[in-house]
């Protein structure tokens, strides 16, 4: 797919996909959400071992844009939640490597609810957290109802949909959305790095780990320390769990392969 809307790159087995429209704060428009979607789903393919998802410019995301297709009343919400949204927030969730959200500057609405579907989200301490499509008479879609209350808890998840107030970056690391804020200036450095310590680490194990963190919204204990075993068991057949263990021993750093 020629990209128009995001850009994606790769380097040391990093992919990077860009949110590109940075004149309207990189709002997702029709065209962004099949971009992303499309570039999401190509990591099944591609040799990355992480991808970071990031904005262009001062603005992570600015959530839909509801000028996309003219009258912002007439648009079918349902149907871009269901057709759109909804595959993509399940592509982000479900991929299979590692999925980085740095978000770079403000989060509002869909955009904050995409950086949720990601494993770990990594904020700069300018960037600003927020649900306010109460402000224009919609409720909080794309998954908030879902990532909300889990990562915060039924109170604060209420209050911040229902007030529509912003969350600092900080504000949001101390509630526990968010894995970690890093300074501004170097948000790029910081992010890599981070990226690059995923790329070089055991991305099957990773991946068992995020299966197994998924399925424990609906198992019981019993059903989830099955499904640990099983795919314990399947980690422990992968080259990398042979070579983390020869490295023990050796006691040498160990190069792990995604095998």
């Amino acid at each position: 797919m020629n990209y128009k809307a995001i850009k994606l790159s790769q380097r040391d087995h990093i992919a990077v996909l860009t949110l590109a429209r940075p004149e309207v704060s990189n709002a997702l428009n029709a065209q962004m959400r099949a971009e992303m979607l499309h570039a999401v789903r190509s990591m099944q393919s591609s040799d990355a071992r992480v991808l970071v998802i990031t904005g262009q410019g001062k603005t992570f995301c600015a959530g839909q844009d509801l000028g996309d297709q003219g009258n912002a009343a007439s648009l079918d919400f349902e149907r871009t939640l269901r057709d759109e949204i909804t595959p993509l927030v399940r592509a982000i969730s479900d991929c299979e490597i590692p999925v980085v959200a740095a978000v770079n500057g403000a989060a509002s609405g869909s955009g904050m609810n995409i950086a949720l579907a990601a494993d770990v989200v990594i904020a700069a301490e300018d960037a600003v957290f927020t649900q306010s499509l109460g402000r224009i008479g919609l409720m909080a879609d794309s998954g908030a109802s879902y990532w909300l209350p889990r990562q915060i808890g039924r109170a604060k998840a209420m209050g911040m949909v229902l007030f529509g107030e912003g969350l600092t970056a900080g504000e949001a690391s101390d509630m526990g959305l968010i894995w970690e804020v890093a300074p501004t200036e170097g948000f790029a450095d910081h992010w890599w790095t981070r990226a690059t310590t995923l790329a070089n680490g055991p991305t099957q194990a990773y991946l068992h780990f995020k299966q197994a963190m998924n399925a424990s919204w609906t198992n019981d204990l019993e059903g989830q320390l099955t499904l640990e075993a099983k795919l314990q068991g399947r980690t422990g057949k992968t080259r990398d769990f042979k070579e983390g263990v020869v490295a023990h021993m050796e006691r040498t750093p160990a190069k792990f392969e995604g095998r």
